[in-house]
């Protein structure tokens, strides 16, 4: 069965936007965002697959006394750095997709 000229076109576009999607998830894996809590004290780099790559704790808050603030500290910054990491992600895929949102049957594995 023979599909419809319009039908075949729409087809090739779906093509090129999953063929640009898959570009951008590869390319966002090695993209990163870097965040700072705590006036600097802690640093959380996260990379485009919302994996956290490197936590940087400064040498003043390895205190056994200052424990809760540095845990605090730790998932603030852990928090914001994924934040940054999906706006990125959510950025990149607007570029692609005009703005459309992809429903979610059909999402790229591991970006949303």
């Amino acid at each position: 069965m023979k599909l419809p000229p319009q039908l075949q076109q729409m087809m090739k576009e779906i093509q090129k936007m999953q063929k640009k999607l898959e570009e951008a998830q590869k390319m966002l894996e090695e993209k990163t965002v870097t965040v700072q809590v705590g006036g600097g004290m802690v640093t959380v780099t996260a990379n485009g697959k919302q994996e956290i790559l490197a936590i940087e704790i400064e040498k003043e808050l390895l205190n056994p006394e200052e424990k809760e603030m540095l845990e605090d500290l730790i998932l603030a910054g852990v928090n914001e750095a994924l934040k940054k990491a999906k706006e990125m992600i959510e950025e990149e895929m607007a570029k692609i997709t005009g703005g459309l949102k992809i429903p979610g049957g059909f999402n790229l594995p591991g970006l949303f």
